[in-house]
């Protein structure tokens, strides 16, 4: 059985990584201490698949690399598969750096999720433009459903512990396009959206671009494809 842990609201996590102006994508409320033990992340899935995700902006495609992040890419195929991104916000997106969602619309989904941790992956695949990994509190094998997505190169988070999954293979110009307005304003008010939901993004930040929906497309080919260009910071 898994084991309950407390939650701290008003605890943060947060590691300044340098030149970018960004933080670490962090979620909250973290866990006080890392997991004694976390849970399978899913049925495994397919070596490869890709997901569509239509957004207020337009849609994007994301292909998942099993190889790169087993436990990542069969959680993230498990979410997908719950409805979990579907009408979620992308409540964090910062120029150069990184744009991050994965919490639920309904709180109720989100208490669901919270503390369903998998275990951590070994590094390998760099963070860079174009790759998804998902967020996490600064402690080893605590992630659940918080992503995030490569603006640029990011690759000092990769000893961290922000192991990439996938990539955007189509639509990167409309994952740039998200809106930028908030910053990291949203960010260190995490506690409010795991309590209220898109009921309070939409009150505090109007403007925020969301998911409208997530879903399986058809398999990709095992061939990965090219990686996306390098940004300019």
């Amino acid at each position: 059985m898994q084991r309950r842990m407390s939650w701290h609201w008003g605890a943060w996590i947060v590691m300044a990584i340098g030149c970018s102006g960004g933080e670490a994508p962090t979620t909250a409320p973290p866990v006080p201490q890392a997991p004694a033990i976390a849970e399978s992340a899913g049925p495994k899935g397919p070596d490869h698949y890709r997901v569509k995700f239509e957004t207020t902006k337009g849609d994007f495609v994301v292909e998942v690399h099993r190889e790169w992040s087993p436990n990542g890419a069969d959680r993230f195929r498990q979410l997908v598969q719950a409805g979990v991104y579907d009408n979620c916000k992308f409540f964090r997106a910062v120029k150069g750096f990184m744009v991050q969602f994965g919490i639920a619309a309904d709180p109720k989904v989100s208490n669901e999720w919270k503390e369903k941790f998998i275990p951590d992956d070994a590094a390998g695949k760099s963070n860079q433009r174009g790759t998804i990994s998902f967020a996490k509190p600064g402690m080893p094998n605590s992630r659940t459903t918080q992503v995030f997505i490569n603006y640029g190169d990011n690759s000092r988070l990769d000893a961290m512990g922000f192991t990439p999954f996938g990539e955007v293979v189509e639509g990167m110009d409309i994952v740039d396009s998200l809106n930028q307005e908030y910053g990291e304003e949203p960010t260190r008010l995490q506690g409010k959206m795991y309590e209220e939901g898109n009921a309070f993004l939409e009150q505090a930040f109007p403007n925020l671009d969301a998911v409208k929906n997530a879903t399986l497309v058809a398999p990709a080919s095992t061939t990965a494809s090219e990686p996306a260009p390098d940004c300019e910071f």
